[in-house]
């Protein structure tokens, strides 16, 4: 896998992504404006005389959308700055810390993080674990590296080798190096707002009278700003998950660590399908920080990973078949601070 050649492609189509965003957000405060502008000339056609637009209109109107549209992304990101809030966030969506002393996976678990923190030359994140979900997943929070988190589900502890362990682990640590959960919850956050749009067009919508006919344009405006939002915030996490795939393929110098989890969950989902047996939904805050998606097939423009397919190909360089599921009974391990130190040797770790 060319790593290198793979993330400088993934991050200029994030850079275009987010302008894209950027410009949805323009786009929706100047069509509520628009919208707006127009209604009122129909009302003056209709009323059949001088109607002059109300003074400010044009301030009053970018002024609210945009005081909706940022007020929705300061009450959805405020509280993700405060101490201990990527753990409170792990906490809600079922997750406890690793206790090392407890199974000899959770020691592997810390032991691993431990390493990849090292070759990531990034502070050591919190380790945790899902421990009511037996499917394969992880996912990695936090505003920063210094408050970060790393949950795995009990799935991945008991059905992934060291090797994959150390794959899901390097993956979910590369989206904490290159800022991705920064990223990615601010742009939940103006996701949010234009939806906030939505919901006050609604609102008005249901007043009736004068108020339904400034509400109309607010509503499909806002829900025009709201799914092109939705779409690009989407877009934006699957070049992020191409990113941290070749992240980790350079952190680790294997293909088959995070190769092998992904060929897994294509088998767990296939027999989820076949069986008719839904995997256990994880929290929707989640959706967006998760490895793969949560029982999706990556196929439409709102999925936020994408296909497992197309992402072992390019791992591999060529399509790969699934492999099987068996639980994984290797030697237990000592812990961190009796282990020898780990051999670096340029810009990553052997361990």
């Amino acid at each position: 896998m060319r790593f290198f050649e793979h993330q400088d492609e993934a991050r200029r189509a994030t850079r275009k992504l987010v302008a894209g965003f950027a410009l949805a957000v323009l786009a929706t405060v100047a069509g509520v404006h628009t919208a707006l502008a127009l209604g009122w000339l129909v009302l003056r056609l209709l009323l059949g005389g001088e109607l002059p637009f109300p003074a400010y209109f044009f301030s009053v109107n970018v002024g609210v959308t945009l005081l909706l549209v940022l007020g929705g992304w300061w009450i959805e990101t405020s509280s993700l700055h405060a101490p201990r809030a990527a753990e409170r966030l792990a906490r809600r969506a079922g997750a406890r810390e690793a206790r090392p002393g407890l199974s000899h996976a959770e020691q592997r678990l810390c032991n691993v993080v431990d390493e990849i923190a090292i070759a990531a030359n990034m502070p050591r994140p919190q380790a945790m674990v899902l421990t009511r979900v037996h499917h394969i997943n992880a996912f990695a929070t936090g505003w920063d590296e210094d408050d970060a988190v790393v949950a795995v589900t009990q799935g991945a502890l008991e059905r992934l080798t060291r090797e994959e362990l150390q794959g899901m682990v390097a993956h979910e640590c590369s989206h904490i190096h290159e800022g991705d959960t920064h990223l990615n919850m601010q742009l939940a956050g103006m996701v949010s707002g234009l939806e906030l749009v939505h919901h006050f067009g609604i609102t008005l919508c249901e007043r009736g009278g004068f108020a339904a006919l400034v509400g109309w344009p607010v509503r499909w405006m806002g829900s025009f700003g709201w799914l092109a939002g939705r779409m690009l915030q989407a877009a934006v996490s699957r070049q992020r998950e191409f990113l941290a795939d070749a992240r980790t393929v350079q952190w680790t110098r294997s293909r088959d660590g995070l190769g092998g989890v992904l060929r897994k969950v294509m088998t767990e989902q296939r027999l989820a399908r076949e069986q008719r047996t839904p995997q256990r939904p994880l929290h929707p805050a989640l959706h967006h920080l998760l490895l793969v998606s949560d029982g999706g097939r990556g196929a439409n423009w709102f999925d936020a990973h994408p296909p497992l397919a197309e992402r072992v190909r390019r791992i591999y360089g060529r399509p790969m078949p699934a492999l099987p599921l068996t639980d994984v009974d290797e030697a237990p391990e000592p812990s961190a601070t009796h282990r020898p130190p780990p051999v670096v040797e340029g810009p990553f770790t052997l361990v």
